[in-house]
């Protein structure tokens, strides 16, 4: 029988997925450019960042860019693409310097020759770091996670049937192997769904959905969900009164 991985029962999530919605219309709604709003959405990260860390937030994983986002106009993979770029060149030695820990996970085979060097780099910057772990999915999916896992074990364990395969032989082949699953997933932008991000590793999380948009969400929106997170009765599966643990308030 597998054991799962589950989440913490910390009042305070020790590891938070975000899905980042809502940029495009913030910048609508302001009469600028899709790409002012993708800008605004990525100088959001350093303070979401900040803002986990002074919460004892050890973990936070952002959903950046999905492998179903290549079929947006093309000027605007273009901008994101350039946003990404700069990003990886201007944040990496602020990170550095607050013990961040930064980690690409998604098909970066995808992405040119100077990205990927640029990826590499970061990484590497950064892989001391303990004070926090920042997780950018870019060119991910909860599907190809969940496939390439299935081939890294397949790999590990050549002509061996997949009838012999486990949930906890497959787990440390998914792309976020280093980290706990996700106690708490945020959605900002107003919908309701996890759109194909860490199917696997969300089976236990605590979904928290909110109407703010991205580039508009601070600490004052990230202690709401934290304090809606606190209030959950976490029962993992559980259907007895003895195995329900109330996470209290903070």
């Amino acid at each position: 029988m597998a054991i799962h991985q589950f989440p913490s029962l910390n009042p305070v999530p020790q590891h938070i997925a975000v899905i980042m919605d809502g940029n495009r219309r913030w910048a609508q709604k302001r009469s600028l450019p899709v790409a002012m709003g993708h800008a605004s959405g990525a100088r959001r990260v350093r303070d979401m960042v900040k803002a986990c860390t002074e919460r004892g937030v050890k973990f936070v994983t952002l959903f950046a860019f999905s492998t179903e986002n290549w079929k947006r106009p093309e000027d605007e993979v273009s901008g994101l693409m350039g946003l990404l770029s700069l990003y990886l060149q201007k944040e990496v030695s602020d990170m550095a310097m607050q013990g961040v820990c930064l980690k690409i996970i998604g098909d970066t085979s995808g992405f040119s020759t100077r990205i990927q060097s640029l990826i590499q780099d970061a990484q590497a910057n950064t892989a001391h770091n303990s004070a926090i772990t920042l997780t950018i999915a870019i060119n991910y999916g909860g599907r190809w996670d969940m496939l390439q896992a299935f081939k890294g074990w397949q790999a590990a364990h050549p002509g061996e049937s997949a009838e012999h395969l486990t949930e906890s032989a497959l787990a440390p082949h998914l792309s976020t192997a280093y980290a706990p699953e996700p106690d708490l997933l945020i959605r900002t932008g107003g919908e309701a769904r996890v759109s194909n991000f860490m199917l696997w590793q969300l089976a236990y999380t605590e979904l928290y959905f909110t109407d703010v948009l991205w580039p508009s969400f601070g600490a004052a929106e990230l202690d709401r969900a934290i304090a809606s997170y606190a209030q959950r009765d976490r029962r993992f599966g559980g259907g007895s009164m003895d195995k329900i643990v109330k996470v209290s308030g903070i």
